[in-house]
């Protein structure tokens, strides 16, 4: 058994660093193509150490760095080659490919950089995070009341944009000695701006449900994926009303873990396709798109796990219900809006064609929606949350400069 356990990681070994040597050679051609990037071009800076398995992380910032970019250039730090490439296919931002420490210390040498910007808390931030004279920020991946949103790592930046008082508050409450009225900046939630693109499907008469569970979890306290626990049975149930569109957007990562939840997921695929192959007029989408957008916008309503979709879909004020962890050992923080949101038992997934019919046509749910999407985003007006985030960058900037000055007369 040990033996074929081991051939069986030989095997992903080797099929990790033929994937790798191509990535290499592929961004290769790409940079040599580019050529250089300019010097003294950058005073703002993205720093992601990920291969393209994290992608989705940077890809919620692609629009407002795109947004920022057009008054501040911004350039993207990418240690891994897949996930370099990725982001020069894709980002529309300037990439910088920066695999060892030195190739850190030859670019920052060109460059003023003095924000340099985190979407994850991954350990080779440290090699970044040594260099001085320049504002280190934490903008993470997404909002919301997981235990990640309240790691201890957070005192480890200078500041941390969050989306607002509700974020402010969970820091306050889980970490010790952490002033969360200097060291954080509340901004919203830019990506709230820019749902854009038109639907995968000719809108009718028809039900839309946006369905976007998350992953399995890498330990218990985090398994808050529902496609084995809720899944299949609610989907299967949507499919065969008649008057439902299913749109399912699974996690990326989805069976990284566990086979079985792997499984799970491809057998809903497969149900879709099914569906659709029966009846063509009924639309149902696999999504599996890069960006996100009018997947949040356009459905009636969501079915979210425990995870950063349930707040982007907050975000927008419309109805959504969030499926509660069969595990006993899921850590879930209740004290925000998780305390208040429409819960989906797994024991009801069969009946939900029935408790969705109950969850759209609530006018309460409506306008706890409502209170909530405040607390948590404050304003959500259109475009007011990606102002917020080009004036908190331009606040830091400043100090900056005030912090050059002030050195520069000790030096004199």
């Amino acid at each position: 058994m040990q033996i074929v356990k081991d051939s069986k990681r030989a095997v992903k070994l080797a099929k990790r660093v033929l994937k790798g040597r191509r990535a290499f050679f592929e961004l290769k051609s790409l940079l040599d193509e580019r050529g250089p990037l300019a010097e003294n071009a950058y005073r703002v800076g993205v720093y992601f150490a990920d291969s393209d398995v994290n992608i989705y992380q940077m890809r919620q910032w692609y629009a407002p760095l795109q947004e920022l970019s057009k008054t501040r250039p911004v350039v993207v730090l990418a240690r891994n080659a897949a996930g370099a490439l990725q982001l020069m296919r894709e980002s529309g931002l300037d990439v910088a490919f920066v695999p060892k420490v030195t190739s850190i210390e030859s670019f920052i040498a060109t460059q003023q950089l003095d924000v340099v910007l985190y979407v994850n808390q991954n350990t080779r931030n440290f090699q970044m995070m040594r260099y001085g004279e320049r504002w280190h920020v934490f903008i993470n991946h997404g909002e919301s009341d997981k235990m990640y949103m309240t790691s201890n790592q957070y005192k480890t930046y200078d500041y941390a944009f969050v989306a607002g008082d509700a974020a402010r508050a969970r820091l306050s409450r889980a970490l010790w000695n952490y002033d969360v009225e200097t060291r954080t900046v509340p901004i919203g939630r830019p990506q709230a701006d820019h749902l854009d693109g038109d639907p995968a499907y000719m809108p009718d008469d028809r039900t839309v449900v946006f369905y976007a569970p998350t992953w399995e979890g890498d330990r218990p306290a985090a398994s808050y994926g529902s496609v084995l626990t809720h899944g299949e049975t609610l989907v299967r149930e949507l499919l065969a009303t008649g008057r439902h569109r299913v749109v399912y957007r699974p996690h990326p990562r989805s069976g990284v873990v566990s086979p079985e939840f792997g499984a799970a997921n491809e057998r809903i695929i497969a149900m879709l396709a099914e569906a659709n192959q029966a009846d063509a007029s009924a639309q149902h989408v696999y999504d599996d798109s890069p960006v996100l957008g009018w997947q949040l916008r356009a459905p009636d309503v969501a079915i979210c796990d425990i995870s950063a979709m349930v707040y982007d879909r907050l975000a927008t004020g419309r109805p959504i219900m969030v499926t509660r962890p069969l595990s006993p050992e899921a850590e879930v923080d209740e004290g925000g809006y998780l305390s208040v949101c429409e819960w989906l038992d797994a024991a009801d997934a069969g009946d939900i064609a029935a408790v969705l019919d109950r969850v759209i046509g609530d006018a309460a749910a409506k306008e706890r929606l409502g209170e909530w999407s405040t607390r948590y985003f404050g304003d959500t007006t259109p475009g007011a949350p990606t102002r917020r985030f080009g004036e908190a960058i331009e606040s830091l900037l400043s100090r900056a400069d005030d912090e050059r000055r002030v050195g520069a007369a000790r030096a004199n």
